[in-house]
């Protein structure tokens, strides 16, 4: 079996692009003799002519048209291999700031498969509220994945999250009056949602305890102290969901989006790639980090 020599291939390809040898050699910065014994050492080891040669005209053969396209995807897949492998060796550091639970539950895995891609690159997080977030690009962040409203923030949507009332698993809700919650502190989205919802249904209600920590939100939770609310994408094992059954009252969704800075180096825009494609796979499959559920007790 020959073997297809790239060389000869981007010659072949320049000429039958080109029509002509002349117009190839000057592409290829080459002399018109070294690009003709190409095409004919190609032409040699596939035991084939790949052109009908005249005078005046340069055209493909049967078997020319028919290896071009061949040709073509063997070179490309080439310069793909290369620029992987060159990408490999890429150094930069990349500022992102996050939502403390994507932080804890779904940015890690991603980053552990992206840093085995680019070892090179330094990955600094932070976790937190993200309302601020967006203004600090370039300044503070390179990319920030934030929580906005359903259908506005701008950025790349990554994905939509449903707000989910919780409580912990053992203890009952219905009877308590009134009503203790746990949430984070002013600017965060679920908080604002929370408040409104409760006041709307007319359920009063008792701020009973506020933390930037979300694992300490969650622990009071579970421990029956309070109910919170939490995102269905990530919720949380020690907890189960509270349903309108329960007096609890619906609550709106949010979409998860991308912000990147207005320049981005190198190593910041392909980790911004691998997590737009990382956390649309895990949406479209279901699969974790992304978490079911648990199932109502009714």
């Amino acid at each position: 079996m020959p073997v297809l020599d790239p060389d000869l291939l981007k010659a072949f390809v320049a000429v039958a692009d080109n029509r002509s040898f002349t117009r190839a050699a000057a592409l290829l910065n080459r002399t018109q003799s070294a690009v003709s014994m190409q095409i004919k050492r190609l032409e040699e080891r596939l035991e084939t002519d790949l052109f009908h040669r005249s005078t005046t005209h340069v055209d493909l053969t049967a078997a020319g048209e028919r290896l071009l396209g061949y040709a073509r995807r063997i070179l490309v897949l080439g310069e793909e291999a290369v620029g992987r492998l060159r990408e490999h060796r890429i150094e930069g550091r990349v500022r992102i700031g996050v939502m403390d639970d994507y932080g804890t539950h779904i940015l890690p895995s991603l980053l552990a498969r992206f840093l085995g891609l680019y070892p090179r690159i330094e990955v600094e997080m932070e976790t937190g509220l993200t309302a601020g977030m967006p203004a600090r690009l370039g300044e503070a962040f390179d990319l920030v994945v934030a929580m906005h409203p359903a259908g506005n923030g701008g950025g790349t949507l990554l994905r939509r999250e449903q707000a989910v009332w919780a409580a912990g698993a053992a203890h009952a809700t219905e009877d308590l009056d009134p009503l203790p919650v746990a949430l984070y502190p002013q600017g965060c989205l679920f908080r604002k949602w929370a408040m409104e919802a409760l006041d709307a249904a007319g359920r009063p209600w008792r701020l009973a305890f506020v933390s930037h920590s979300l694992a300490a939100v969650e622990a009071v939770a579970a421990q029956g102290l309070a109910v919170t609310v939490v995102k269905a994408g990530t919720f949380p094992a020690s907890l189960r969901a509270l349903s309108e059954r329960e007096g609890m009252p619906a609550l709106p969704a949010a979409d998860i989006r991308l912000h990147r800075a207005p320049e981005l180096s190198r190593a910041a825009a392909l980790l911004a790639d691998h997590l737009v494609a990382g956390i649309a796979r895990d949406e479209e499959t279901d699969v974790p980090p992304r978490r079911s559920l648990p199932a109502r007790r009714e």
